[in-house]
């Protein structure tokens, strides 16, 4: 709609004939038209893209994070109420992941569970089974990275935690892990699960560990990461674009997610 009044338009131009909409009307129809193929990109790179990655991903990270949260939750609790030598040392052995480079935690995995490892040759020999080039092998990974995550959240939660509330529970006669169940966990729950959030949102993007473990193995082992590095290399940019567009905002409602978890606390 135009809005210039003719005869401030006049007294711009007097000799020539003014009409605002000459301008706004092509205007108007370039971006319809721009918007008209950027709908009809989109929607032909979601229908022909192949989501098995994402939902890969989706499923590592879930069964990674499950794992890192059982054992996250004993050693949160260990580190917050038990004091024993060593303590420091071990605790910073568990938390090196959040500073080692992932492909050093790769190779680490590789040497433990690897198939010329002792472990790695006894699963083959007496299972047939590797985690080497399987989504396992994500899992295992991604968990490893993950875990830290967990583990400061928890410590810190169950060291926040008013013991006073634990002791009178225990005067009724209720057993520790009663007390544990019923007291200790509810109290610490937001803390813990705002970290179980920032750790599913780290094994979504794992890419270097996981890498050297499952490899990048299309509709096997590859990732949304892995997807988006492969689709740069091969110059598919539209659809790393894409999945970089997907990644970002799964990680995003996360993030909300978890600060709003911890604003509970």
């Amino acid at each position: 709609m135009c809005t210039l009044r003719t005869l401030d338009a006049h007294w711009i131009y007097p000799n020539k004939t003014w009409n605002p909409c000459s301008i706004a009307e092509p205007r108007r129809r370039v971006m319809q038209q721009l918007r008209r193929i950027f709908m009809n990109t989109t929607q032909s790179l979601i229908t022909q893209t192949d989501w098995h990655p994402l939902v890969l991903s989706i499923q590592v990270a879930s069964v990674a994070t499950v794992l890192a949260l059982v054992v996250g939750l004993a050693l949160g609790w260990l580190f917050a109420r038990k004091r024993f030598w060593g303590h420091s040392v071990l605790e910073a052995v568990f938390m090196l992941p959040l500073v080692l480079p992932p492909t050093v935690i790769g190779y680490g995995i590789l040497v433990v569970a690897g198939r010329r490892s002792p472990l790695g040759a006894w699963l083959r020999e007496h299972f047939d089974y590797t985690i080497i080039f399987s989504w396992h092998g994500a899992v295992v990974a991604s968990a490893v990275v993950a875990l830290p995550l967990v583990l400061k959240s928890a410590s810190a939660a169950f060291a926040g935690v008013d013991r006073s509330l634990e002791a009178a529970a225990s005067t009724l006669r209720q057993s520790r892990f009663s007390v544990f169940v019923r007291v200790t966990l509810p109290l610490a729950w937001p803390g813990i699960l705002a970290g179980t959030l920032l750790a599913f949102a780290r094994a979504m993007g794992e890419f270097g560990a996981s890498l050297m473990v499952a490899g990048s193995i299309p509709q096997q082992t590859q990732t949304l990461s892995m997807a988006i590095y492969d689709a740069v290399q091969a110059g598919h940019d539209d659809l790393a674009l894409l999945l970089v567009i997907v990644t970002s905002l799964l990680s995003i409602t996360v993030l909300v997610l978890s600060n709003r978890f911890f604003s509970l606390r």
